[in-house]
């Protein structure tokens, strides 16, 4: 089975930054491959002015923040590190052998979420000469609000490109189950962005399941 793979462009954020954006970008990537009858619910960003669509399952909804934390937390232990989540979607097919059947996962499509995490710079009232510095605090916020516009364009051209995929890829996507919700899915952590190796053969899993 041919697995189409998309490479998301890369957005650098800070820490309290980091649910937002995974919630969106993965939210978004779930709504379009989502199968049968959902209920679309809008969800407008506290930290931008941009809104995204979740399915409306409550199941999900809790599948992915826990699927958040542990990433946040993986952050957390691997500091000054690009960083990267992958969502794959599979479908389950039976290998019959001579002695026992098994369920084989045959990986159609991977996103690949990634991420720099950056720590601001404290601004001190003082230059490294003890000279007093033209309002710091004035210049640190408008930094910040300049940066923040710039996450705020990087995060919506990643959506874009999230509907481009989408819409240009289709030949690879399997038949639908009416039964279910979505395909089924995973959320994986691979090691080092250095090596990305094909997601059946990482180590670390983080599985959604629905």
């Amino acid at each position: 089975m041919n697995c189409e793979v998309c490479q998301l462009k890369e957005l650098e954020v800070e820490h309290f930054e980091i649910r937002e954006v995974l919630r969106c970008i993965l939210h978004t990537i779930v709504f379009h491959r989502a199968l049968g009858l959902v209920r679309p619910k809008d969800i407008d960003l506290e930290l931008f002015n941009i809104t995204y669509v979740q399915c409306g399952d409550v199941e999900l909804e809790k599948k992915i923040e826990e699927k958040i934390d542990e990433f946040i937390s993986w952050v957390e232990k691997h500091p000054n590190k690009k960083s990267q989540i992958c969502l794959s979607f599979y479908e389950m097919k039976n290998k019959h052998y001579s002695w026992f059947n098994k369920n084989e996962r045959l990986y159609w499509e991977q996103w690949f979420v990634n991420l720099h995490v950056t720590h601001p710079k404290a601004h001190s009232g003082k230059s490294h000469n003890s000279k007093p510095m033209v309002d710091p605090e004035e210049t640190g916020y408008e930094d910040r609000g300049v940066r923040r516009e710039a996450l705020e364009v990087s995060l919506r051209d990643v959506l874009f490109q999230i509907i481009k995929f989408v819409n240009e890829k289709k030949d690879h996507v399997p038949p639908i189950n009416e039964k279910a919700l979505c395909f089924p899915c995973e959320i994986t952590i691979p090691r080092s962005v250095l090596l990305i190796l094909p997601i059946h053969v990482i180590q670390n899993k983080i599985f959604i399941k629905k």
